[in-house]
C-alpha cells in the first residue's frame, strides 16, 4: 500500500508467495533490483523446494543464459508474447501453464530436508553423459499438420502485420484476403497505386511446401516466385526456403515464425526500395 516500505514488503510476500512468476523482458533483465534481488532470492526458494519460479517470457531476449534459462517457460517453448500473431493465444497458454503447476499434484508430498553443509555434501546429481539425444521420427502425418499450423500462422501474421502496416504509415493502403482454405492474397498500395501483390499456397506443386507468389489480378497458378519444403531435422520440422528471389535463403531451417517473416520480408521489399 501507499506508504510502505517497499523492500520489506517485497520481501515479504517473496517469503510467502508459493510461485513467482518472472516477467521477463529485455528491461527486466537489464534491472539490477529485479535480476540481482529479486530473481536470486526466488531461484533460492525455488531450488529449496519451498517455491515454483515460472519464467514468463513477455518479450524477446537473450534469457536463456541466465540462471533461469533451464526452467521451464511459458508460453511453450518460451516463445514470447509479443511474437503471437494473436496476443491471446500467449495468455491463455501461461494461465493454463500457472493452473497445471498450482495444482497439489505438482508439488512433493512434504518440504525436502535441508541440504548438509558444503564440505559433507554428497554430489547434487548421478554423474551421467549430456550426450543424450536421439533422432525422433516424423510420420507423413507429422509433416502435412506441421506444414499446416505454419500455413496457419503465416496466414494469420500477415493479416496482422497488413492491418499494422496501413496504421502506421499513412501514405499506405493495404489488403489482406482468404481465397479459400489453402490460399491468400496481401496487396499493398502507396498513395493509390499498387505496388506489391503476393499469393501464398499451401501445397505448391511438390504437395508438401508453401508458395509465394508476385503478379496482378490474383496471379497465374502455374507460377511461383519462391517455395518452402518441410524438412526433417534430428529433433524437429523445419522449413527449408528454394532460395529462387533472396541469395543465401536456401539451406536455411525456419520455424513457422521464421518463415512467416521470410516470406514478409519477400512482400514489403518493394515498398522499401
Amino acid at each position: 500500500m501507499a506508504g510502505d516500505a517497499i523492500d520489506p514488503g517485497i520481501d515479504a510476500q517473496l517469503e510467502r508467495a508459493d510461485i513467482i512468476l518472472l516477467l521477463v523482458s529485455p528491461d527486466f533483465l537489464a534491472s539490477d533490483y529485479c535480476y540481482g534481488v529479486e530473481m536470486t532470492r526466488a531461484l533460492e526458494r525455488h531450488g529449496e523446494g519451498t517455491a515454483r519460479v515460472i519464467p514468463v517470457i513477455l518479450r524477446p531476449c537473450e534469457w536463456h543464459e541466465a540462471p533461469f534459462g533451464k526452467l521451464l517457460a511459458a508460453p511453450t517453448d518460451g516463445k514470447a508474447v509479443t511474437k503471437f500473431p494473436n496476443r491471446d493465444d500467449a495468455f491463455l497458454e501461461i494461465t493454463k501453464a500457472i493452473r497445471t503447476a498450482a495444482q497439489p499434484a505438482a508439488w512433493p508430498a512434504q518440504k525436502p530436508t535441508p541440504k548438509p553443509p558444503p564440505s559433507t555434501a554428497p554430489t547434487a546429481t548421478a554423474p551421467r553423459s549430456s550426450n543424450l539425444r536421439v533422432r525422433s521420427d516424423f510420420t507423413q502425418r507429422d509433416r502435412h499438420v506441421f506444414l499446416e499450423e505454419c500455413y496457419e500462422y503465416m496466414a494469420a501474421f500477415f493479416e496482422n502485420s497488413v492491418a499494422e502496416l496501413a496504421t502506421r504509415n499513412k501514405d499506405i493502403d493495404a489488403d489482406f484476403k482468404r481465397l479459400d482454405a489453402t490460399r491468400f492474397r496481401a496487396v499493398a498500395y502507396r498513395n493509390g497505386e499498387e505496388r506489391v501483390r503476393c499469393l501464398i499456397r499451401l501445397g505448391g506443386f511438390s504437395g508438401e511446401g508453401i508458395t509465394l507468389s508476385y503478379g496482378r489480378h490474383d496471379l497465374a497458378e502455374n507460377s511461383i516466385n519462391e517455395s518452402m519444403s518441410v524438412v526433417a531435422g534430428e529433433q524437429s520440422l523445419t522449413l527449408e526456403p528454394l532460395g529462387m528471389p533472396m541469395r543465401g535463403s536456401k539451406g536455411r531451417h525456419l520455424s513457422a515464425e521464421g518463415a512467416a517473416e521470410y516470406y514478409w520480408d519477400l512482400f514489403i521489399e518493394p515498398l522499401q526500395r
